[in-house]
């Protein structure tokens, strides 16, 4: 990519962000609905291993999107270095992305490993935790592979190739399901271990997602430039260390965010079960939302490493405004869609009354969020094209704990708002946040001319 006198067409970034963000987007949907089929199977098999399933899950899913967060450290290292033809030092930035990557899997495994023995000091029912221990092991062995994907993912995001990983997660997560369907109910010659079969196929697919795009990565003739890098025995550690200095805060800025909503739950369940359920609910819209927002902001972030990487500044910030102005665009829509249907969603998770009508509360705040989270989503990924991550953690941290929490306490319990008032500080500290990423983002580009 050659650095231009001309600010590129917004026409040309919305194509260009389109094809980028469209494969991750896919990708990203077909693992909410990987997630969504384990609910459906789990629960049909046994009302006690949903709820075992829903304890992990929860634990889980806190490693699981620091790690995914840490990984993506890799774009704004080889994304400027593959617009710059640098072949053989992106090779080496993935050796030591897998490397780094692959350390901080280890380091969680061990860390989830040492909470497996204090799961019965953890306030789940006795009759959960014969089960809850199984697949809590089963599901922990997986994450040093899952996180040698994130890396790879990563590469391949970086250097304009997504649909690669996009059709290698859909095919797990058919992989996935089919699993599910033969062990939890041991279908044919597959014994039938319910949760546990849940947890082993889990486990397989994302084994399957490495060694393929491994394979994929080490045969394909268009990947060969980079082989000399990734498989040169020169010392790795400037470009470890550089990864580790933009993982940390990307990581710690995504895990408290989903702290934040986590925390909140906990909240909900502080009043009783229906508002926890209503909670539930909604957040499972929600995801669905933050997904479609963050392929973008995924492919913002590798636009942006582009340009950045031959210094052309002025479609940087181009490609950052489209981007915002495209999420904008689909947030609207979603919102206007989801308020809308509103009731007939909620008819699709459950019959109750009180949850339906606890639910319908929450479409306010809901609805109004989902524009400061457009706007943190972009430009979060816009510094990380830049590789300025550093204040992400800072921001990240005095929004999402020292503000969202306390905020939802008060508006929930002290000035009685109940279960949307808890949600109101959605809105207050996701566009708080946005508009700090945005300002520093801009600050950090001030030197583009006008236009």
């Amino acid at each position: 990519m050659q650095a231009s006198d001309q600010a590129i067409t917004y026409g040309r970034h919305i194509r260009a962000l389109a094809i980028l963000g469209i494969p991750i987007i896919v990708g990203q949907l077909g693992t909410i609905i990987q997630g969504l089929a384990d609910t459906i199977m789990v629960g049909h098999f046994s009302a006690h291993s949903l709820a075992a399933a829903g304890f992990v899950n929860n634990i889980m899913v806190l490693v699981l999107i620091f790690a995914l967060g840490y990984s993506y450290a890799i774009t704004p290292v080889i994304g400027p270095m593959h617009a710059r033809g640098e072949f053989e030092n992106a090779g080496k930035a993935l050796k030591a992305g897998l490397q780094v990557n692959g350390a901080l899997g280890m380091v969680l495994f061990l860390l989830m490993g040492i909470l497996y023995f204090f799961l019965g000091h953890m306030g789940q029912p006795e009759e959960l935790l014969p089960e809850i221990r199984p697949y809590y092991i089963v599901v922990v062995l997986s994450i040093p592979i899952q996180s040698l994907f994130n890396a790879f993912k990563q590469f391949f995001d970086s250097i304009g190739n997504t649909r690669t990983p996009m059709w290698i997660m859909i095919s797990a997560n058919l992989f996935n399901i089919v699993g599910n369907y033969l062990l939890i109910y041991g279908i044919g010659p597959f014994p039938q271990l319910g949760l546990l079969g849940a947890g082993i196929s889990t486990t397989l697919s994302r084994i399957l997602m490495l060694v393929v795009i491994y394979g994929i990565f080490i045969s394909n003739e268009k990947y060969k430039k980079y082989h000399s890098g990734f498989q040169a025995k020169g010392e790795t550690t400037d470009m470890r260390r550089l990864l580790h200095k933009l993982g940390r805060p990307l990581g710690l800025q995504m895990g408290m965010e989903t702290a934040s909503f986590s925390l909140c739950a906990v909240m909900q369940g502080w009043i009783g079960a229906d508002p926890l359920a209503a909670h539930q609910i909604m957040t499972s819209v929600g995801s669905t939302c933050f997904m479609i927002y963050y392929g973008i902001g995924a492919a913002v972030a590798i636009r942006v490493s582009h340009f950045h990487g031959v210094n052309d500044i002025r479609n940087v910030r181009r490609s950052s405004l489209t981007g915002y102005l495209m999420i904008l665009a689909i947030g609207l829509t979603l919102a206007i869609t989801i308020s809308t249907f509103i009731n007939e969603i909620c008819a699709f998770f459950t019959n109750d009354t009180n949850i339906r009508h606890i639910v319908v509360s929450l479409v306010i705040p809901f609805v109004l969020y989902q524009f400061g989270d457009g706007l943190q989503i972009n430009f979060a990924n816009s510094l990380r094209g830049i590789a300025d991550v550093r204040p992400l953690m800072r921001y990240a941290f005095l929004c999402y704990i020292v503000i969202s929490l306390p905020l939802s306490y008060l508006l929930g319990f002290t000035f009685h708002g109940g279960p949307a008032g808890i949600w109101m500080a959605f809105p207050v500290a996701l566009t708080l946040a946005g508009a700090l990423f945005c300002r520093r983002f801009l600050r950090k580009t001030r030197t583009v001319a006008a236009g």
